[in-house]
C-alpha cells in the first residue's frame, strides 16, 4: 500500500512537473506571439508591413514553428512567430536573399513578387528565362531578381537553358549576345565560355553593372555562390571594389572580355538572327540575346528646372572628393541615406524626402540615420521636394504646407529618385510586360 502511494506521489510530481513545464512553455509562446504582433503593429505605422519587391509568403496550414526561416534570414526582423506560425513583420526590408524558402523543411515559404494591392511591372519569361520572342531570355534584376547569388544562378540557367534549346545553327557573327555586364551578365558570359559558345558581352557603362555604381566604400550584402569556371564563392560581407576584382580576376583568367560603354539601342529580329545597335552605331548578329540589365534602367529625375546643371548628379562614386560642402540629397530610399552618411561628417548635408518617414531602408541604415541627426550631423526635411535647381541653390516646396517654399544654398544636389523599368527598349523589341500582384517566382515543387 505504501508503494503505491509512493508510486502515486512519484506520477503526480512528474504530471505537475510537466503541467508546469507546458504552462511555462505557452506563456512564453504567448509572449513572443505579442512581441511579434506589436512589431507588426509598428510596422504598418512605419510604411514597413507592405513588401514592395520579392518577399516569403507562409502557408500555415505546412508551418510547423521550427524558426528555421528565422535563423537563416540574414536580415533582421523581416518573419517572426506569431500564434504558432510564422510571419511577416517588416515584408517591405526583405531584399529577395531566399535563405528562408530554403531553409524552410516543410517547404511552407513561397518567395513571391507584388501583393493584391500593389503590382509590379515585370517582363514576360517562362521558366527557361525565354521572353515572349523566342531567342531573347532575360534574367537577373530586370527579371525580379535582384539579389546578387539569384542573379549569379539565373544567368548561369538561362545560357544552358538556350544551349538545351539547340539554338546554336545560324548565320551570326555570335551565338550569344548578352546586354549587361551584372552579375547575371558576368554569370552568363562564364557559361558560355565553359560551353565554347561565341559570345559577346556589351554593358553600356562598366563591369559590374548596378554593382559598379555603388559608392566606393558600401557594403555589398551577398551570400555564397556558384560561380561558373570559377566553382563556390563563400561571402558573407565584402567591398564593392573586392567583389568586383573577383569577378575581374575569373573574367581574366578565363580570357573573357567586357566590351563596356557600349549601351544597346535596339534589338531587331533579322532572318534567324537579332540585329544589336548600340548608341554608339556599332552593329552585331547573334541567334540568341540574353538581357542581363537593371531595373533601374535610365534614372529617374525629377522633371523640374535646372536638373541638367553639371552640379546635379544621380549616383556617387567617389565619396571622398567631396569635402567642406552643402550638399543637398533627394531621396527616402537607402542609396540616399547612405550616401547622406558617408558625406556628413566633412560636409554640410541636408536630406529631402516627400514622404513622412523612411518606409524602406534597412535597418541599421534607420539607426545610423537616427544617430546622425541626434549629433547634429545632417539635417532631414520630411514632407519636401525640389521645385527648382539654381546656380547656388535649390528651390525647395513643402508637402505638407501647400504654396510653402524655401531657397536653400548649395553646392552640390545628388538625386535618388530610383530608376525608370526600360520599358520603352523592351517594348520597341517586342517583349511583353505584366503587372504581378502576390505572384510566385520561387516556390518548390
Amino acid at each position: 500500500m505504501e508503494r503505491l502511494i509512493e508510486e502515486i506521489l512519484i506520477y503526480s510530481l512528474v504530471l505537475v512537473f510537466c503541467l508546469a513545464v507546458v504552462i511555462l512553455y505557452l506563456r512564453r509562446q504567448r509572449k513572443r506571439s505579442r512581441v511579434v504582433e506589436e512589431k507588426i503593429e509598428k510596422a504598418k505605422q512605419d510604411g514597413l508591413y507592405e513588401p514592395v519587391s520579392l518577399h516569403p509568403v507562409v502557408d500555415p496550414n505546412k508551418c510547423i514553428q521550427t524558426g528555421a526561416c528565422i535563423a537563416a534570414c540574414p536580415e533582421k526582423d523581416i518573419l517572426g512567430i506569431r500564434n504558432g506560425k510564422a510571419t511577416t513583420i517588416h515584408a517591405s526590408r526583405c531584399i529577395g536573399h531566399g535563405a528562408c524558402f530554403h531553409a524552410c523543411p516543410t517547404e511552407a515559404i513561397t518567395l513571391c513578387i507584388g501583393t493584391e494591392k500593389r503590382g509590379v511591372d515585370l517582363p514576360h519569361v517562362d521558366k527557361t528565362f525565354e521572353t515572349n520572342i523566342s531567342g531573347i531570355y532575360i534574367a537577373g534584376e530586370l527579371g525580379g531578381m535582384g539579389l546578387i547569388r539569384n542573379a549569379v544562378e539565373q544567368g548561369r540557367q538561362a545560357v544552358e537553358n538556350l544551349i538545351r534549346a539547340g539554338k546554336k545553327s545560324h548565320g551570326g557573327d555570335y551565338d550569344l549576345i548578352i546586354v549587361g555586364a551584372g552579375p547575371a551578365g558576368i554569370s552568363a558570359a562564364l557559361t558560355a565560355k565553359k560551353h565554347q559558345l561565341n559570345c559577346l558581352t556589351l554593358e553600356q557603362d562598366t563591369l559590374g553593372g548596378t554593382v559598379f555604381t555603388f559608392p566606393r566604400s558600401k557594403i555589398v550584402m551577398t551570400s555564397p555562390m556558384d560561380l561558373p569556371l570559377y566553382g563556390k564563392v563563400k561571402l558573407r560581407e565584402t567591398s564593392k571594389s573586392e567583389l568586383l576584382a573577383l569577378w575581374q580576376d575569373v573574367l581574366q583568367k578565363n580570357e573573357i572580355s567586357i566590351r563596356e560603354n557600349a549601351k544597346v539601342e535596339s534589338v531587331i529580329p533579322q532572318q534567324g538572327v537579332f540585329r544589336v545597335v548600340t548608341l554608339g552605331g556599332e552593329e552585331f548578329t547573334a541567334r540568341n540575346v540574353l538581357l542581363a540589365i537593371g531595373r533601374r534602367g535610365t534614372p529617374r529625375k525629377l522633371g523640374i528646372p535646372g536638373e541638367s546643371m553639371e552640379k546635379v548628379a544621380y549616383r556617387l562614386l567617389e565619396p571622398e572628393s567631396i569635402f567642406d560642402q552643402q550638399v543637398m540629397i533627394v531621396g527616402g530610399g537607402d542609396s540616399a541615406i547612405e550616401t547622406a552618411l558617408m558625406l556628413c561628417d566633412h560636409n554640410e548635408v541636408i536630406l529631402s524626402y516627400r514622404g513622412d518617414t523612411f518606409s524602406r531602408i534597412k535597418p541599421q541604415n534607420q539607426e545610423r540615420i537616427s544617430e546622425a541627426v541626434a549629433a547634429g550631423k545632417m539635417t532631414i526635411r520630411f514632407n519636401t521636394e525640389l521645385i527648382e535647381i539654381r546656380t547656388d541653390l535649390v528651390v525647395k516646396a513643402s508637402t505638407a504646407k501647400p504654396g510653402e517654399t524655401e531657397s536653400i544654398i548649395n553646392d552640390r544636389v545628388l538625386i535618388f529618385a530610383g530608376g525608370e523599368l526600360p520599358t520603352q527598349f523592351l517594348g520597341k523589341i517586342g517583349i511583353t510586360i505584366t503587372k504581378k500582384f502576390g505572384e510566385a517566382l520561387l516556390k518548390h515543387g
